[in-house]
């Protein structure tokens, strides 16, 4: 037998031992992926598993009658009817003008005493203070002095009008007396006019006339049926003519003040020859309640400054809840649009410019539909396209088939 060379047995020992160690390696990957295969069990739905509650493919939302009850969707034809639209515009609410007085003294005294407080109901000629005035018992003492030397000038003119028929004195003398006369006459009104200013009146001044008795207090009195909102006087201060005393306002019906943007000018109504365009009122302190007024007053011109027009509307206010100095907000509404076909503002979903909703194709199937739309109110909005007339839209849980379609696009 030939002998082997020691350099060739060594190459066929290395090549023998490179090809076991691949062979169990080998082996050892498949082992792991069998073990791994294993653990996970089979992949989803690869043994017929329920489907998913929710498929979408080319526009179209397929949801589970169970999605669709818990999701709280409900649809309804689009139908065509009456379209109105409305601004809001921020107002505060004013007593009425007609029905406010601001009661001051007409002469200098001093507060004897105060019969009436903030927030009571008075009525037209109720006592509200009594002052007393030096100055208007000066003023009658100069009237009763007055009239007391004009009738000795008028004694005596008719005295000399008989002396002189009997020449005992000239004519001269007649009319001195009658200069004297006129001028204690003029004296006299003059005196009398200042009482009447002062706030006596004409059966004052008669019993004046008769009685010669001067009275210094000075009443100050409610002109007509109202409630007290302004007091400011206490007892024994000095009051003067410029000061108001009391504001009494006659609130059972209130003025509301708002400032309309020159743009939203249309929507108001400038014939007031009737009974006013009617308008909406909300207030804060009563949410949900609805004042329903009339436009009584519209400005004629724009403030510079601010762009705005002036508007006044009445509101009936026979419970009293509206108070002066309360903001409001005035709610005008347009000229209605006749057979406008309407969707529900609930039934819009927005995707940055685009617009669209749900239209039920059959139980269960909704198609995504973009939609032309115009003007909204809020709750209805305008629709030029996308939809027609008693297609079935989804007014309600629309967003939970927004998000199963934008989901399924992820």
């Amino acid at each position: 037998m030939k002998p082997v060379h020691p350099r060739f047995s060594a190459a066929r020992f290395h090549a023998g031992s490179y090809s076991l160690r691949l062979a169990v390696t080998m082996l050892l990957s498949a082992l792991s992926l069998q073990l791994l295969s294993g653990c996970e069990g089979p992949p989803p739905n690869a043994t017929g598993a329920n489907p998913p509650a929710a498929a979408t493919e080319s526009g179209l939302v397929r949801l589970t009658a169970e999605k669709i009850k818990s999701a709280g969707i409900e649809v309804q034809p689009l139908t065509r009817g009456e379209f109105r639209t409305f601004r809001d515009f921020p107002g505060t609410i004013e007593p009425n003008e007609h029905a406010l007085a601001e009661i001051t003294t007409l002469v200098r005294g001093r507060v004897i005493d105060v019969y009436a407080d903030l927030g009571r109901e008075v009525k037209g000629g109720t006592l509200l203070a009594l002052l007393y005035s030096s100055e208007l018992g000066m003023a009658q003492s100069a009237y009763l002095k007055a009239t007391a030397k004009l009738n000795v000038a008028d004694r005596a003119f008719r005295r000399a009008e008989l002396l002189l028929k009997e020449k005992v004195i000239g004519v001269a003398e007649l009319q001195r007396r009658e200069g004297e006369m006129i001028s204690l006459r003029a004296e006299q009104r003059e005196t009398r006019d200042r009482l009447l200013i002062l706030g006596l009146t004409d059966e004052d001044l008669r019993n004046l006339d008769r009685n010669h008795t001067i009275r210094s207090h000075v009443p100050v009195v409610a002109p007509f049926d109202g409630r007290i909102i302004a007091r400011n006087l206490t007892k024994g201060e000095v009051v003067e003519t410029t000061e108001k005393l009391f504001v009494v306002a006659d609130l059972s019906e209130v003025w509301v003040t708002a400032k309309i943007p020159e743009k939203d000018i249309p929507y108001i109504q400038a014939d007031l020859e009737g009974e006013g365009q009617a308008v909406e009122v909300h207030v804060t302190a009563y949410p949900g309640q609805i004042f329903q007024g009339r436009i009584t007053y519209v400005g004629d011109v724009l403030d510079p400054a601010t762009r705005t027009m002036r508007l006044r509307l009445e509101l009936s206010n026979p419970e009293r809840k509206l108070k002066p100095s309360m903001y409001a907000t005035v709610r005008v509404y347009s000229e209605p649009q006749p057979e406008t076909l309407l969707i529900p503002e609930t039934a819009v979903q927005r995707d940055r410019d685009r617009q669209f909703v749900f239209v039920q194709r059959e139980p269960g199937i909704f198609e995504v539909r973009d939609v032309q739309l115009g003007e909204s109110n809020g709750k209805q909005v305008k629709v030029f396209g996308g939809v027609q007339e008693q297609e079935a839209v989804v007014v309600k849980g629309s967003y939970v088939l927004k998000s199963e379609l934008f989901g399924s696009q992820i």
